[in-house]
């Protein structure tokens, strides 16, 4: 649903590699290893990892669309090579194999197994798995980071925390006196990307719980953006809103079952005069007493921060599994183990922020325009309002 960028992923999780392609850059944007490897290390952090994050190191290499350390307006494509490929070559290998190679049958409760080998008419829910595993959010964190660059140039920023892991929750609005620096500053020392010490504590001892149980769980995080201009988005048609573009990139996450803008959640238990922020002028410009809105309004950015919250359920891979069906004897058995990890969501708030990013991105050149970054600060100066 973006208009003027677009991109692909492809590759399975245990395959040679992940590749994508990124369009609609424009030429000019300065990027560098440096600053992708960046972004890539903070989605492998995170308490409650498993073992597949101390093999991938998740090294990109930019194949095409960039020369000299800038973007050339052409399609740029990236590959993030699978480490752990070496040790599922025989299960993985493309061409037909005289080998027998051994089918997963056995369905896991709340991942896409089931539903995809119907789908397809498949017999080994493997070749559902290794797409549908969130392995693939490796290529598109390395695609945003693109995006992530070219609005930090117009001195737009992003970050995020974790608010919730099982029954250990911070109190509500903590970020709103903090700056996105030190949003950054206070999530990257916290094991759980948790803005309060003590909460994080609790976060651990959840996750904790759920290892030694061999169960999973979830969670909710928040993405913040400051520095977005008015009128990002539209009002004019349905498919053109912002929250309408934002939803479905963070809807597409593995794992997430709901995101919400700003105090939605409280809405539906409050009154107007109680819920919409009043609009002050200090004599130069609009200001809000309040930012329930979360940042958009009928649709559009309204120059104020962007919250958006976001809730993931447990992991489906359960080291000890629920019941499910074999696919092939129709047997009542328990569902596959593939290694997997106990709490992600920590890593899913670094995937979300630089998801962001490529609607971000995709709305600024919408409005402001330019195929070269020249051309887009020059028209960005000219008419962007605050």
């Amino acid at each position: 649903m973006l208009d003027k960028i677009n991109f692909l992923t492809a590759g399975e999780s245990h395959g040679k590699a992940l590749v994508g392609i990124l369009d609609g850059i424009p030429a000019g944007l300065k990027i560098s290893s440096d600053y992708i490897q960046e972004q890539m290390a903070r989605r492998q952090l995170g308490y409650g990892r498993g073992g597949r994050m101390k093999i991938e190191n998740d090294f990109v290499e930019i194949i095409s669309g960039v020369r000299n350390g800038k973007t050339i307006g052409a399609p740029i494509s990236l590959m993030i090579k699978n480490n752990d490929w070496i040790n599922w070559k025989e299960q993985m290998e493309v061409e037909e194999s005289s080998k027998k190679i051994k089918k997963v049958t056995l369905p896991r409760p709340g991942h896409a197994d089931l539903a995809g080998v119907i789908k397809n008419d498949l017999d080994d829910t493997r070749n559902v798995l290794e797409r549908a595993s969130a392995r693939e959010t490796a290529m598109r964190v390395a695609i945003s980071t693109i995006t992530r660059k070219m609005i930090e140039d117009l001195d737009i920023f992003l970050s995020s925390s974790v608010i919730q892991i099982g029954n250990a929750r911070v109190d509500e609005g903590i970020h709103e006196n903090l700056s996105i620096e030190e949003i950054d500053n206070n999530t990257k020392n916290s094991l759980v990307r948790c803005l309060s010490d003590e909460t994080a504590k609790y976060m651990i001892n959840e996750i904790d719980r759920c290892k030694s149980e061999g169960d999973s769980i979830g969670g909710s995080f928040e993405i913040y953006c400051d520095g977005l201009p008015y009128g990002l988005g539209s009002y004019g048609q349905w498919n053109k809103k912002l929250q309408s573009k934002l939803s479905e990139m963070i809807m597409s996450i593995n794992g997430i079952k709901s995101i919400e803008v700003g105090d939605a959640y409280k809405m539906k238990e409050k009154s107007g005069s109680n819920i919409h922020d009043e609009i002050s002028w200090d004599g130069n410009t609009y200001k809000r007493l309040s930012n329930r809105a979360g940042g958009i309004e009928g649709g559009m950015s309204n120059a104020q921060r962007l919250v958006l919250r976001s809730i993931m359920k447990p992991l489906s891979t359960l080291t000890q599994p629920l019941r499910s069906i074999d696919i092939i004897s129709k047997k009542q058995k328990d569902a596959h183990k593939e290694r997997t990890d106990t709490c992600v969501v920590p890593a899913a708030s670094v995937i979300g922020e630089n998801l962001v990013s490529l609607v971000i991105a995709d709305a600024i050149l919408n409005k402001f325009g330019g195929d070269s970054m020249q051309q887009l600060h020059t028209h960005y100066k000219m008419s962007a309002q605050f």
